[in-house]
């Protein structure tokens, strides 16, 4: 009976993907996350032989969806809050659900009138037509960029010019095409090798706002499914927190 017990166990340290062939797992992204994600899924791909799928948005429409009941295996979130109420309301896996990056916010600008100037001095001075940056409401980096401008008592004078994203990723698509001078986005965003020039960019002290923790959640309907629990292992594993670090954010310890 030992030897019985033994073998599956060393062909699953040897062949691993033996075990996975064949097998899909979904995973709803933030949408700031969506390059860390891509080479985080094909290197969990390369290791496991399992195809990961990847579906982008706002944290808070990727609730929504879940909620909904939408097929997805795992949610990487911008925030803490959505996977506690998913683990709450039964759509989440008890127990399944930790911190996987922490973000940053800079305020970022294309504009060639700014070029070489101080972006938080334009920030400051209202030197700026168009402020943008994710909904408050719905998008944790546009919380924080909330928090930020409270913190500077801009918010009040500052609203009239801001224009509020689905996500932060709309938030970055308003400032690189113009139609905002500055805009409040993630450090990680800054890493994008198509990204134009900036023409200036202040990196926003953390102490400034609440912390921008990631997490990620195991959802119900993959409760049982081997190669899903496995993707949540690797996203913990030194080659995944190295890869989260190299795009720019924070890996919890």
């Amino acid at each position: 009976m030992r030897g019985r017990r033994y073998v599956p166990i060393l062909l699953f340290a040897i062949l691993p993907n033996l075990l996975y062939a064949d097998e899909t797992i979904t995973v709803a992204v933030a949408s700031n996350f969506a390059t860390a994600a891509r080479e985080l899924g094909a290197q969990f791909t390369a290791q496991s032989d399992v195809e990961v799928r990847l579906s982008f948005g706002s944290t808070g429409k990727l609730y929504a969806q879940i909620v909904n009941g939408a097929p997805f295996d795992v949610f990487l979130a911008a925030d803490t809050e959505r996977p506690l109420l998913l683990e709450g309301s039964g759509h989440g896996v008890p127990g399944m659900r930790f911190n996987y990056a922490t973000g940053s916010l800079v305020v970022w600008s294309a504009d060639p009138k700014l070029r070489g100037r101080d972006c938080r001095a334009a920030l400051l001075n209202g030197d700026f037509r168009r402020l943008a940056l994710g909904n408050p409401i719905s998008v944790p980096y546009g919380r924080a960029a909330r928090d930020v401008l409270n913190h500077l008592q801009l918010w009040d004078t500052a609203h009239q010019r801001m224009v509020f994203g689905e996500s932060v990723g709309q938030a970055l698509q308003f400032t690189a095409t113009g139609n905002a001078t500055l805009g409040f986005i993630a450090r990680s965003q800054t890493l994008q090798p198509l990204l134009p020039a900036a023409a200036c960019a202040w990196p926003v002290p953390e102490s400034m706002h609440e912390p921008i923790n990631q997490q990620l959640i195991l959802l119900s309907r993959a409760a049982d499914k081997p190669p899903a629990k496995a993707f949540l292992a690797f996203m913990r594993s030194p080659a995944a927190r190295a890869i989260i670090g190299a795009h720019g954010y924070g890996v919890p310890r």
